[in-house]
């Protein structure tokens, strides 16, 4: 029954019984029980085959069935644990349910006829890739390692970045079957102690089997608001990312198996910032954010005005009059937009199932379809093919792939306002927008903070990539602890 409490019992074969069943030791060739006798004490050792370090356990194994029958003799739990298994990551268990949970999670648990507790033995490892710098967040300066699938390392790489002693990995635990640990990383003389609080209070309420998209996952269950295509919290795959919203009071979630790592709480505009701007001169900086904001607003702006300005030239001084089409082509403006739209999903979703080997065929084929011989046969005119790349430069040089994704439905939904009522129906699109983005909070912070509610200091930060000597003030929509820097 939930909530009942199994403890280990002092008698070995009644803990063999149950564990044999619960572990399923018949059914999985790779959870292995393994009978032995030390100090003529019989002892069982249950473990994942994959997640053990054979030399290690080879060596305490040696090391115990050297023992004799008079040095365990007393309190035997006591000489295993401090005497002899000689290893750092030791711990003793007493519920049957718990030990049941860490085996499956990589440990060994070690039982003896005659005490009444397991010996947890934590030398585990994990099958892992080296960590390289992450594709979706490349720098031409700086660091070249990124997050693993690995919580351990991930949490290592951290770490190495921030030595204050107040940085905090606190484990749990999310889901009824997958048991996925999961690490909240702060800093506790930064961070707002009521949104750590926030924060561990959703994530013990996930109530799930398991975790199959990890972070995905997470962040359904966290945020909510499923309707709403913008990214409530910011993923980052690089540690000096991860460290630098530490040091401002942000709160990082780990899941194991994903290399991505959550942060939060964010506003709007912490996915228009990229890692490359803080690794150049603060004037380069200020350019390059700069260029990048104008590509983000290219991205949900420029088609939808074009295509206002185009059905409605009135609109247009004569000096500016070449903006307008200079064919209207066999096909309804807005039916080209929205093909094309179309197709370019469908290339990005291509170029995610291609081969490498076949990526530059792809392209070729993307170059002729969508470009020349499209506008040769009448399906597109120039102007739509121009201003549709432009955005999707803008799109791509969004630097959270998230909000890149929400800024593409959001100029999907211009066009088709700006379709349906031309200028009253753009300008009452970009006002909704605006009233949907001010009402959104992430654990109690506005979403478009500092611009609603305004704060000149901290937009200016937000507009300009300002030097880091004179960044001496934490974010106050933090409430950090420790405002100064």
């Amino acid at each position: 029954m939930e909530g009942t409490k199994k403890h280990v019992s002092p008698v070995l074969r009644e803990n063999t019984a149950y564990l044999k069943e619960a572990l399923g030791v018949d059914k999985s060739f790779d959870v292995i029980q393994l009978n032995v006798e030390y100090a003529e004490r019989e002892m069982a050792l249950y473990l994942v085959d994959g997640f053990v370090k054979d030399d290690i356990l080879h060596y305490l194994m040696k090391l115990l069935s050297s023992l004799d029958k008079e040095q365990l003799e007393g309190d035997t739990l006591a000489k295993l644990v401090k005497t002899y298994i000689p290893y750092v990551e030791v711990e003793t268990l007493d519920d049957l349910d718990k030990v049941v949970d860490a085996v499956l999670s990589g440990p060994t648990a070690l039982f003896a006829d005659g005490v009444d507790k397991a010996i947890l033995i934590d030398a585990r490892t994990y099958p892992v890739r080296g960590p390289e710098e992450p594709d979706t967040e490349r720098v031409v300066r700086g660091s070249r390692d990124g997050f693993v699938e690995t919580l351990v390392f991930n949490t290592a790489l951290t770490r190495r970045r921030i030595r204050d002693r107040t940085l905090r990995m606190e484990y749990m635990q999310v889901g009824r079957r997958s048991k996925t640990d999961i690490v909240v990383s702060y800093i506790e003389d930064i961070a707002d102690p009521d949104t750590v609080k926030k924060i561990k209070e959703a994530l013990s309420k996930i109530d799930t089997d398991g975790l199959p998209m990890a972070e995905k996952t997470i962040e359904e269950f966290i945020s909510g608001r499923h309707w709403n295509p913008f990214p409530m919290v910011r993923y980052t795959e690089r540690p000096d990312t991860a460290a630098t919203h530490l040091f401002e009071g942000h709160i990082c979630i780990m899941i194991d198996g994903s290399p991505s790592v959550m942060i939060t709480p964010t506003t709007f505009w912490h996915h228009l910032q990229h890692a490359e701007e803080y690794r150049n001169k603060p004037m380069i900086g200020a350019y390059l954010r700069f260029v990048r904001f104008l590509a983000v607003w290219a991205s949900i702006f420029l088609l939808p005005f074009y295509y206002l300005l185009a059905v409605k030239p009135e609109l247009l001084p004569e000096n500016l009059a070449y903006i307008g089409p200079n064919e209207v082509g066999e096909l309804p403006l807005i039916l080209q937009f929205l093909i094309i739209e179309l197709g370019l999903d469908m290339l990005r979703m291509a170029a995610i199932h291609t081969p490498s080997a076949l990526a530059t065929a792809l392209g070729l084929v993307a170059a002729l379809m969508i470009g020349q011989v499209a506008v040769e046969v009448g399906l597109f005119i120039n102007e739509v093919v121009l201003y549709l790349a432009i955005a999707a430069i803008g799109t791509f040089s969004t630097p959270s792939y998230e909000m890149s994704l929400a800024n593409r439905l959001v100029r999907i939904f211009l066009l088709l306002a700006t379709a349906a009522f031309h200028e009253y129906g753009f300008m009452l699109a970009v006002t909704f927008l605006i009233f949907m983005l001010a009402r959104i909070n992430s654990f109690g912070v506005p979403y478009l903070w500092p611009f609603l509610p305004f704060n000149l200091r901290a937009f200016r930060d937000v507009l300009l990539r300002s030097p880091i000597p004179l960044k001496n003030r934490r974010p106050r929509f933090l409430h950090p602890k420790d405002p100064d820097r």
